[in-house]
C-alpha cells in the first residue's frame, strides 16, 4: 500500500486511495456509455459486435493504464465517437476495407506521434485556419447527431424525393428513443454522475415489455474473438490522395480535442501554472498519439483523451490512480457481453443524437466578423451534412478558406502549407468527381 502511496505521490497531491478510488469509480460511471456505444456503432460497418466491444474495452483499458503509468495524471482514453462515425459508417459502410480504413488511422496516429515526440506542436496550432479547428468538431457532431436520428427511425431517406424526411415518429422505436433522449436532457440538465449510462439503461428497461429488446438467456461470456481484427492494415492503400481528407478529419479533430481536454480538465485540477499551461503536457501528447496508433493494429479507430476525465477531478481524484481504478472497472465490462447486446440501438441513438448536437457549441468561438473565418466554418459543416462525408467538409473548407485569403489579399498571414493542403483537396474533388 505503501508503495502505491508514493508510486503515484498520493501526499504529494493532497490526496488518498479511497478518494481516487471514488473519483476512479465516478468517471468510469460517466464513461460506461461507450461500452455500448462504440461496439454497437462498429457493427453497422461490418465488424461484429462481440469483436468490436472485446477491442473497445480493451483497448481503453490498455492506454489508460498507460496514461496513468506514464503520466501520473487522471486522464482516461477511449474511442473518440466522432473517430468511429467517420470509420464506420463513412469508411467502411461506404466499401472502404477494413485494412485501408485502419490504415488511415495508423497514418493518422505516426503524424500525430511525429508532432508529439518531435515538439511541433505548436507549429501545428499556428498552421490549421481557427475556423477549420472549430468546424471540423462541429461538422462531425452534426454527422453524429444524424447517425443517431437515422438509427431510431426518427429520420429516414425518401427515395422518390431524394430527401431525408421524418419517419414514422408513432412506432415503438422512435418513442422509445424519444424517452432516451430526454432523459439524457434531464439527466445532463440536473448534472447527475453517470446519467448518460443510467439514461440508456432506463430506456432499454422500458424497451423489454415493449417488445424492442429481449432480456438474454445468460449473463455473462467470454469476451468475443478478435482474430480477424488484428493486423489489418493496408498502409500503402490508405496513402492514396482520396484518403487525405480522412486523414485530417482523424487528425485534427484527436489533435485539437486532446489538448482542449488536457487543458480544461487540467485547470479543473489545478495544474496549469501561471501562464495557463500544463506542466508535462508533452508526456499526454505521448501517450494519446501512441494510443492512436497501437489501436490501429487493432482496426481500434482513434482513441482520445475523454473529456469525461473531469468529472473524477471533480470527484477529487488527482492522480493516475484514479485512471488505474476506471481501467479496473472497465475490465469486469469484458465478461457481460450479453448484457450489452441487451441493449437497443433505440437506447443508444439517443446519446449519439446528444452528444452530436452539444458538439454544435464550439460555433460560438467562430470570428463572425471576419468572411474568411467564418464562411469556410459554415461550409465544413454544411458539406460534411449534405454529402454525409466529413473528408469533403473538410476538404471544401480548406479551399473555401485559402481562396477567401488570396481575395482578400491576406494571404501572407498564413503558412504556405496552408496554400499546399488547399490544392491536395481540389486534386481530391478530382479523384472523387472521376469516381
Amino acid at each position: 500500500m505503501e508503495r502505491i502511496k508514493d508510486f503515484f505521490k498520493l501526499q504529494e497531491n493532497s490526496t488518498d486511495i479511497k478518494t481516487e478510488f471514488i473519483a476512479g469509480f465516478t468517471t468510469f460511471a460517466t464513461m460506461a456509455y461507450v461500452v455500448a456505444v462504440v461496439p454497437g456503432m462498429l457493427s453497422k460497418g461490418g465488424i461484429p459486435f462481440a469483436s468490436a466491444m472485446t477491442v473497445t474495452v480493451i483497448m481503453t483499458i490498455l492506454t489508460t493504464l498507460a496514461m496513468a503509468l506514464y503520466t501520473n495524471r487522471p486522464f482516461i482514453l477511449a474511442p473518440g465517437l466522432g473517430s468511429v462515425a467517420i470509420f464506420s459508417f463513412t469508411l467502411l459502410g461506404g466499401g472502404v476495407p477494413l485494412p485501408v480504413a485502419s490504415g488511415i488511422v495508423f497514418i493518422s496516429g505516426v503524424l500525430f506521434m511525429l508532432v508529439s515526440f518531435l515538439g511541433i506542436r505548436n507549429f501545428i496550432v499556428r498552421i490549421i485556419p481557427p475556423s477549420i479547428k472549430v468546424s471540423v468538431g462541429v461538422g462531425i457532431g452534426l454527422f453524429i447527431a444524424l447517425l443517431g436520428l437515422k438509427q431510431a427511425g426518427i429520420v429516414v431517406a425518401n427515395a422518390k424525393k431524394n430527401v431525408l424526411i421524418f419517419g414514422d415518429l408513432a412506432s415503438t422505436d422512435a418513442l422509445l428513443a424519444f424517452f432516451g433522449f430526454f432523459l439524457v436532457l434531464f439527466f445532463v440538465a440536473r448534472k447527475t454522475r453517470g446519467g448518460i449510462i443510467l439514461a440508456v439503461l432506463i430506456t432499454t428497461l422500458v424497451g423489454i415489455p415493449l417488445g424492442v429488446t429481449q432480456l438474454p438467456t445468460h449473463m455473462f461470456a467470454m469476451p468475443g474473438g478478435v482474430d480477424d481484427l488484428v493486423f489489418q492494415l493496408d498502409i500503402t492503400g490508405a496513402l492514396s490522395p482520396q484518403y487525405l481528407p480522412f486523414l485530417l478529419a482523424f487528425f485534427i479533430p484527436d489533435f485539437f480535442s486532446t489538448l482542449g481536454t488536457l487543458l480544461g480538465v487540467g485547470a479543473q485540477a489545478g495544474y496549469l501554472d501561471k501562464d495557463g499551461n500544463l506542466p508535462g503536457i508533452e508526456k499526454n501528447f505521448h501517450v494519446d498519439s501512441c494510443a492512436t496508433t497501437f489501436g490501429s493494429l487493432f482496426s481500434c479507430p482513434v482513441l482520445t483523451t475523454y473529456l469525461e476525465s473531469s468529472a473524477g477531478v471533480e470527484a477529487g481524484g488527482r492522480t493516475g490512480l484514479t485512471a488505474v481504478f476506471t481501467a479496473a472497472l472497465f475490465v469486469l465490462t469484458l465478461f457481460i457481453s450479453p448484457l450489452v447486446t441487451l441493449i437497443p440501438t433505440a437506447a443508444t441513438a439517443p446519446v449519439l443524437i446528444y452528444i452530436g448536437f452539444a458538439m454544435m457549441s464550439s460555433m460560438r468561438k467562430v470570428n463572425y466578423d471576419d468572411i474568411t473565418q467564418y464562411l469556410p466554418a459554415f461550409v465544413c459543416v454544411a458539406m460534411t451534412i449534405f454529402s454525409f462525408n466529413s473528408g469533403n467538409g473538410i476538404a471544401a473548407a480548406m479551399v473555401v478558406y485559402a481562396f477567401l485569403k488570396l481575395a482578400t489579399n491576406r494571404f501572407k498571414e498564413d503558412h504556405w502549407s496552408v496554400y499546399l493542403i488547399a490544392i491536395s483537396m481540389i486534386y481530391y474533388f478530382y479523384v472523387v468527381a472521376g469516381h
